[in-house]
C-alpha cells in the first residue's frame, strides 16, 4: 500500500517522503499488519470550507484517504503533489510551518484515521 507522507523536518518546513506498507498473504487476500487508530471522521467541502488553506499543520498525526475529488498539497519549500480518489496520506507535520491545500477537483470527501503519536513508521520506509 503506497502512502505519501508529510512532515516536519529539522528545517520546520514540511516536506514529503513515500512509504510503503508491506502486504502479507491470507486466505481473503493481500492483508497489511494491524494499525493502531483512534477515531475515524469523514469530511465533505461541499458543504463548507474554503477551497485553499494557507500554510497549516496537521492538528494531529492522521491518515486522509480521498474518496471523491482532488487536492494539491504544497511544502514549504515549493514541493508539490496531488491527492485524488483512493489515494492515502499520512499527515504527520504537527509542527513548524505546515502546508497548503488547495482543492482542484472538488467537492472532496475525505475519511481522516487519527493515530497514536508513538506509531513506529520504520517498516513502512523504502529499503536501501
Amino acid at each position: 500500500m503506497k502512502v505519501v507522507r508529510i512532515y516536519t523536518g529539522a528545517d520546520q518546513q514540511s516536506h514529503f517522503e513515500d512509504l510503503d506498507i508491506a502486504y502479507g498473504a491470507s486466505v481473503i487476500g493481500g492483508l497489511t499488519a494491524p494499525v493502531e487508530a483512534q477515531t475515524v471522521f469523514f469530511r465533505d467541502t461541499g458543504l463548507g470550507g474554503p477551497e485553499v488553506y494557507d500554510f497549516h499543520v496537521a492538528p494531529r498525526r492522521q491518515f486522509v484517504i480521498h474518496l471523491a475529488g482532488e487536492v494539491e498539497i504544497e511544502c514549504g519549500d515549493g514541493a508539490k503533489r496531488r491527492c485524488g480518489v483512493g489515494d492515502v496520506l499520512l499527515a504527520d507535520d504537527t509542527t513548524g510551518q505546515g502546508h497548503i491545500s488547495r482543492e482542484i477537483v472538488g467537492p472532496r470527501v475525505q475519511v481522516f484515521i487519527t493515530l497514536p503519536a508513538d506509531l513506529d513508521l520504520t517498516a513502512w520506509r523504502a529499503k536501501g
